[in-house]
């Protein structure tokens, strides 16, 4: 069943929502970004002023993460904090959206009652509704099919317009045994590629010069639509139909690399040698145990399939550390597939036990000073690695986009296309303020490389 999005005011005066002031504030991934810019998108056609500060605020929306314990926390912990504005500024309601009312439901306003009204992961498009029923002394919930609402809609963008994310799918069907991601986000669907091609053409007239297409597993996308994995035929629109000048992939799992995607990615001049390959483990108890597809050969044989085709590719990856079961033999295994794999890219995570996950409740949980004490030794391992890459890169010629000015080293920041926003390091280099503009790209001869960063100087 199509349900229609609310797109208008239809059926309200045209003086609905004026005067009232919004605050958003989104936590947690990208993904969440996007369903934000969508509401946003939603309250500014009703007529709501968006401000930048929520002090000014007389209503703060809150779209949650939920995915781990400090996620929770992070995302009670900013309730807590907006819910002072409601005793000493002018903030009268507060409305939670997204992953936290999604996994606890009715609980949020039970024992919040700082909250006014809360969506689940499936009511975004009824953010307007909330924002009048919370502003009218009326405490409301929505929490429709996740399965069935819809995935695209037009958005306002949030931060910089020159680096944006495209959302290609939501919800996984993975079923890892440490990930709550099912039950929050539901199935998973693919947008359809026309739907996807246009809103690109929009990103493009935005000004948009690095697309980031995301998904939980952007790698499955257009399995349920098209009968088979159709990431590389979406690359090739956008790249057919746009003129973007890069496009960056993550979230592609082990499992479903193509050959038609490495060669895309081998052809492809504007499809970043990038490429997020998430294998959380190599031990083959593990790898089982976590209900991962695939085991230690698969893994081995995709990176080799991976560089053997397109040899310049930066890989990046992730681990966790101190899942139930895991043994010192198991974790020394790891350590020895960082070692000889040597990631340009790395990071690792604590396993975190979260209730409704099927490893919740396994046994031999491992305490929590051996994870942290395991995650140091593996991250010290991989500074290691990055530090012999990024001196590797000294003399090479970078592209680089500018991101901006950094008043206390007196230095611009950019990234190259070996570095993806907000998770990888930057590219430092030396100009007067003002002299170049965010969003431009400069090249920049590497002079210096740092543990995750690089020094540079601009070509002339």
């Amino acid at each position: 069943m199509k349900k229609e999005p609310i797109l208008s005011n239809k059926g309200r005066p045209d003086t609905a929502g004026k005067g009232t002031k919004i605050f958003f504030l989104s936590l947690g991934c990208e993904k969440n970004t996007v369903n934000t810019e969508r509401m946003l998108f939603l309250v500014k056609e009703a007529g709501y002023e968006v401000v930048q500060e929520d002090i000014f605020a007389d209503v703060v929306v809150i779209n949650s993460c939920a995915f781990i314990e400090e996620a929770k926390k992070e995302s009670i912990d900013a309730i807590l904090d907006v819910a002072w504005l409601k005793e000493h500024r002018n903030l009268k309601a507060i409305v939670v959206t997204g992953c936290l009312p999604e996994r606890y439901r009715e609980e949020v306003l039970e024992e919040l009652p700082e909250v006014d009204a809360v969506l689940g992961t499936g009511s975004y498009e009824r953010i307007v509704e909330a924002v009048e029923k919370a502003l009218n002394g009326r405490r409301f919930s929505s929490f429709e099919d996740k399965n069935l609402c819809p995935l695209g809609g037009k958005r306002e963008l949030l931060g910089s317009s020159y680096s944006v994310y495209m959302k290609i799918g939501e919800g996984c069907n993975n079923r890892c045994s440490y990930c709550a991601i099912p039950m929050i986000r539901g199935n998973y669907r693919s947008r359809p590629m026309e739907e996807l091609i246009e809103e690109a053409k929009w990103l493009e007239r935005q000004g948009a010069k690095e697309l980031n297409l995301i998904a939980q597993d952007t790698s499955v996308y257009g399995a349920d639509l098209y009968g088979e994995y159709s990431l590389s035929k979406l690359i090739r629109r956008i790249t057919e139909e746009t003129e973007i000048p890069w496009i960056r992939v993550l979230y592609c799992y082990p499992d479903k690399i193509t050959d038609g995607l490495l060669e895309e990615f081998r052809t492809n001049d504007r499809l970043l040698n990038y490429l997020d390959l998430p294998v959380q483990h190599i031990s083959d108890r593990m790898l089982s145990a976590m209900n991962r597809h695939g085991d230690k050969k698969l893994i081995l044989d995709t990176v080799k399939r991976i560089r053997e085709a397109v040899p310049s590719i930066t890989l990046r990856s992730t681990a966790i550390v101190g899942f139930p079961g895991e043994t010192e033999e198991d974790f020394r295994e790891l350590c020895e597939f960082v070692k000889e794999v040597r990631f340009e890219r790395f990071g690792a995570f604590t396993y975190s036990r979260e209730e409704g996950t099927a490893a919740c409740d396994f046994k031999n949980q491992v305490e929590e000073q051996i994870k942290q004490d395991r995650y140091d030794r593996l991250m010290a391992l991989q500074m290691e690695i990055s530090r012999e890459k990024s001196e590797e890169k000294i003399g090479r010629v970078l592209k680089v986009l500018t991101e901006g000015y950094d008043e206390v080293s007196e230095a611009y920041f950019g990234r190259s296309e070996a570095d993806a926003p907000d998770i990888d390091g930057k590219v430092f280099f030396k100009g007067r303020k003002g002299q170049y503009r965010r969003g431009e790209f400069l090249n920049v001869r590497i002079t210096e490389g740092l543990d995750y960063d690089l020094v540079g100087k601009v070509l002339k």
